[in-house]
């Protein structure tokens, strides 16, 4: 063997990730590989970023937010025999997507085609050890496309693909049937490289991985006892390297170049592992785990030098934390330790609705203006189905606090989840009655995840067999879509019915949205329904988009009660507070505040909605 090929291997991260971001997994591999295995070169290649160069970044993001858009593209070029049914299944998703709807499909794949082929034949790749492709969602068709034509090119290079797409059982099922895949690495990949990379600079061949999270052909491991091989704490994790992103960037055009966006991760897996009734642990409806065992996170001095070396570095103060779950423990005083280093950092994460708000108030002082919120329902019955272990009040009460202090909320609110029922669908519709005040939420109708908790369990959500989607028959040969599971499922079940059944919702979040932007218009930046405390007294003002806002005042006692129940309060625990009115009293006061979607209540919680105004915005 050229004993140069023992010193380098390429990591590849195909398209359609977001663009304007580098990517984590290759940053923080290429800086994990550098630090384990000292003279060994790591060459990383974001090809996305090339990809959306090429094809135009409107084009490029309008395919890279819809999986079909994105898988069918490199279908065309990974089987040209299934083009025509990949070109239907593009061609029906984009007609949902105005702006996907003026792509025209052939010229897409043709563009793309050239520019991957391009990056290919540009690059020695006889002088590489291995080539390993990150796979998430959107990429699968073309990492099998490049790592199929790189191996026509040298076949002696081991091809190696690791992320949440290729999990077991994918990834074994997908090293069995395409032949030049020769191995998938199961759960993060740090340490299984290292190993990998090590026997095959010792001249033993891969089927000798060193790693029990290694699976190649032939493995016959059953996927539940496939083995991780994780790293026991994120302590020894160096700063994500991004520098080979920063070279791609920098050679397009100047008139393409842009400010990314920055990656971090705080933590890795969910420590939310609730076991829900039916005996699973955590969201009903998460596959976004399967590539984890157990929770682990930085200590906030790691995360802190990790934000501050990045941002010197890059001279970028833009980040996105990756994270499932922020840590419950410690993200406060990451927070704060952010806020005192005193930046105008901007800082998009994904939080849980029980998020206290004193630390959601940190979290925006440290620059946080951008989340999404694990609302996912706004029925308490529908929340209990997904064990979410929280309530339609408590999403009500975050969506809140981000109108409050100036966060855009990001959440998504799934629709036709299996097993919903009108109870459902009506709790969902008139919880928005009262959300509608706030940022809208995107209706996401549900999809079944391989390996998800509903997946694993399908028959106690009424589903009778699931199967791999049948968009992709359109895009893989009918055999190899028998033979291997792929992420995304569809089921025998009461999908027809869900679809019917959540309609109603669907349409009404249409109306919450051009409601919501109406009156964004006519009030700038001005809360629906808002407040301003006098003291002894509180002013409530209620937006319409028609006509002038109703005005409220709550004296004495009633401004108390609104107050106190800026907190999600049981009535019992307001006639504690104010014990010099009757249950009575404070129930027709409570009673008269929902009815004037004042507050909402919940199995008998009371939350108080208006946002308060602060003193530099005034009223209207």
């Amino acid at each position: 063997m050229n004993q140069d090929r023992l010193t380098k291997i390429a990591l590849i991260a195909a398209p359609w990730p977001i663009y304007n971001r580098p990517s984590i997994q290759l940053g923080t591999l290429k800086a994990y590989l550098n630090q384990a295995v000292p003279d060994l070169t790591v060459d990383a290649f974001h090809l996305y970023l090339r990809v959306a160069d090429r094809v135009g970044y409107p084009h490029y993001t309008a395919v890279s937010e819809r999986t079909w858009l994105a898988e069918s593209v490199f279908a065309a070029l990974l089987y040209p025999e299934k083009s025509t049914e990949a070109r239907v299944v593009f061609e029906r998703e984009a007609r949902r997507h105005q702006q996907a709807r003026r792509i025209d499909f052939d010229q897409l794949v043709q563009t793309a085609g050239r520019a991957v082929d391009r990056f290919i034949a540009g690059i020695e790749w006889e002088a590489y050890l291995l080539a390993g492709f990150t796979i998430s969602l959107c990429q699968l068709t073309a990492s099998l496309y490049l790592a199929r034509e790189i191996k026509h090119r040298c076949p002696t290079l081991k091809i190696v693909a690791g992320g949440s797409s290729v999990a077991a059982p994918s990834g074994q099922a997908i090293v069995q049937h395409f032949e030049w895949i020769d191995a998938v690495v199961q759960g993060e990949g740090e340490e299984p490289l290292v190993k990998l990379i090590n026997n095959l600079r010792s001249g033993l061949d891969i089927s000798t991985a060193g790693s029990e999270a290694i699976l190649v052909a032939g493995d016959t491991r059953p996927p539940e006892s496939v083995a991780f091989d994780q790293l026991d704490t994120l302590a020894a994790l160096p700063v994500p390297d991004y520098d080979a992103y920063f070279n791609e960037l920098h050679q397009l055009a100047p008139e393409n170049r842009f400010f990314p966006v920055l990656p971090a991760e705080i933590s890795r897996g969910c420590w939310w592992q609730k076991r829900s009734p039916q005996g699973s642990r955590g969201c009903a409806f998460c596959n976004l785990n399967t590539q984890w065992r157990g929770y682990r996170a930085k200590d906030p001095a790691q995360i802190t030098a990790e934000l501050e070396h990045l941002k010197n570095r890059h001279q970028l103060l833009n980040f996105a934390f990756m994270d499932n779950a922020l840590p419950v423990k410690t993200t406060r005083a990451i927070f704060d330790a952010l806020a005192a280093i005193g930046h105008d950092f901007s800082l998009f994460g994904e939080i849980r609705a029980t998020t206290a708000p004193d630390t959601l108030a940190a979290m925006r002082r440290a620059g946080l203006d951008q989340v999404q919120i694990g609302i996912e329902a706004l029925s308490a019955r529908l929340l209990d189905k997904l064990n979410k272990g929280t309530t339609a009040i408590d999403n009500l009460e975050a969506m809140r606090h981000c109108e409050e202090l100036g966060i855009e909320n990001r959440s998504n609110l799934i629709v036709q989840f299996p097993g919903s029922d009108e109870t459902d669908v009506a709790q969902t519709l008139q919880a928005i009655e009262f959300a509608q005040i706030y940022r809208p939420l995107k209706p996401v109708p549900f999809w079944l995840g391989l390996g998800s908790p509903v997946c694993r369990d399908f028959g106690r959500y009424g589903i009778r067999t699931h199967f791999n989607h049948p968009n992709y028959r359109s895009l893989f040969p009918r055999d190899l879509t028998r033979k291997v599971p792929l992420v995304i499922q569809t089921y025998r079940g009461d999908r027809t019915q869900q679809k019917k059944l959540w309609a109603p919702v669907v349409q009404r979040v249409r109306r919450w949205e051009a409601t919501y932007t109406a009156l964004h218009r006519r009030y700038p930046a001005q809360p629906i329904l808002s407040y301003q405390d006098g003291g002894n007294f509180i002013i409530l003002r209620q937006r319409r988009p028609h006509g002038p806002a109703h005005t409220h005042r709550l004296t004495g006692s009633s401004r108390d009660i609104y107050l106190f129940c800026r907190q999600a309060r049981t009535r019992d625990a307001v006639v504690a507070q104010h014990a010099k009115f009757s249950a009575l009293q404070i129930r027709g006061f409570l009673d008269e505040m929902v009815q004037k979607r004042l507050m909402f209540s919940e199995n008998g919680r009371y939350l108080s909605l208006a946002v308060r105004m602060s003193s530099s915005r005034g009223g209207n």
